[in-house]
């Protein structure tokens, strides 16, 4: 009779078995296509012409090492949201840290609230150097909830905060970036849900070590508008997320977003950084799933 660790295990080498057969079939690109045109997977098939990334937590339910090893079968390059304790991993597969995090209290406690300003100060301060240290770029910070403030002093107050760590981002060449979310249908009352806040806080800040994350998603509930606004702000932001409206599921042609014309869009800014593909998967097996995701980096590869 198997005992209960002796199942736990049988199950776990049937799960990374099932894994290992569907990194085998990304790998031949023998996935079913999407859109219809044969689906391109692998570094070498792709344009080039965009850095890709995934979120770590859309993939929870599997370990680091295998979300890296699928990442680079369809030739996405880094993986954004992933502390200290997984740079390592990432190290070890040639995957970079594209937007660090850790740092952070969570998403309602943020900069402009003064209360948490010694808090986030000595997060910051002690994480700055080790993002540097890893040879990685990007640290994720937030405004948090409102709680009554006007934008105005909320941009006062994170702009105070900010400014006891923006020197150190400077000093090891680390860019703290903002994230703007919607407080619509996903993050209510959250303040920086607006480029304009986030824009106005760089500005005020001065520093190009500051940026934003544009999440495409996020700003499309929150305001629309998405193609003139990048094209405006386009110095303000370092980072872009992904994921379809509504729903905020895969980038399928059913939709509301034309992913393909944002992603021109993007690069005629001239910019470099990386788009992470941050959606809910709604595939029930894994390799339907991870067909979604090369399906969505096929999308966005312009």
């Amino acid at each position: 009779m198997l005992t209960t660790n002796d199942q736990c295990m049988k199950l776990e080498v049937s799960r990374r078995s099932m894994i290992k057969n569907v990194v085998a079939t990304v790998s031949t690109g023998t996935l079913l296509s999407g859109f219809n045109t044969p689906l391109a997977l692998g570094t070498g098939s792709l344009k080039g012409n965009i850095n890709h990334s995934v979120c770590r937590w859309c993939f929870n339910d599997l370990s680091v090492d295998e979300l890296c090893e699928i990442s680079k079968r369809i030739g996405i390059r880094a993986i954004d949201l992933v502390g200290p304790k997984d740079w390592g991993t990432l190290k070890k597969h040639g995957i970079d840290s594209s937007m660090c995090n850790g740092a952070e209290i969570n998403l309602v406690d943020g900069f402009n609230d003064p209360k948490f300003h010694a808090e986030l100060v000595k997060r910051y301060t002690e994480m700055i150097p080790l993002v540097a240290k890893a040879g990685y770029k990007n640290l994720i910070c937030f405004s948090g909830n409102r709680r009554g403030k006007d934008d105005e002093t909320g941009i006062k107050n994170c702009t105070e905060g900010l400014k006891k760590v923006i020197g150190m981002a400077e000093k090891h060449g680390v860019t703290l970036v903002m994230e703007l979310l919607n407080s619509k249908r996903d993050h209510a009352d959250y303040q920086c849900d607006n480029t304009a806040f986030g824009v106005n806080l760089a500005k005020n800040l001065g520093s190009d070590n500051f940026k934003l994350l544009y999440d495409i998603y996020h700003m499309q509930v929150n305001e629309g508008n998405v193609i003139d606004t990048i094209r405006k702000n386009k110095d303000y932001i370092a980072h872009y997320h992904t994921a379809g409206v509504p729903g905020r599921h895969e980038l399928t042609p059913d939709q509301e977003l034309n992913y393909t014309a944002i992603m021109k869009a993007i690069l005629e800014t001239g910019f470099k950084g990386w788009v992470a593909q941050e959606y809910i998967p709604t595939g029930k097996s894994l390799e339907q799933r991870f067909n979604d995701l090369a399906k969505c980096v096929q999308v966005c590869d312009v």
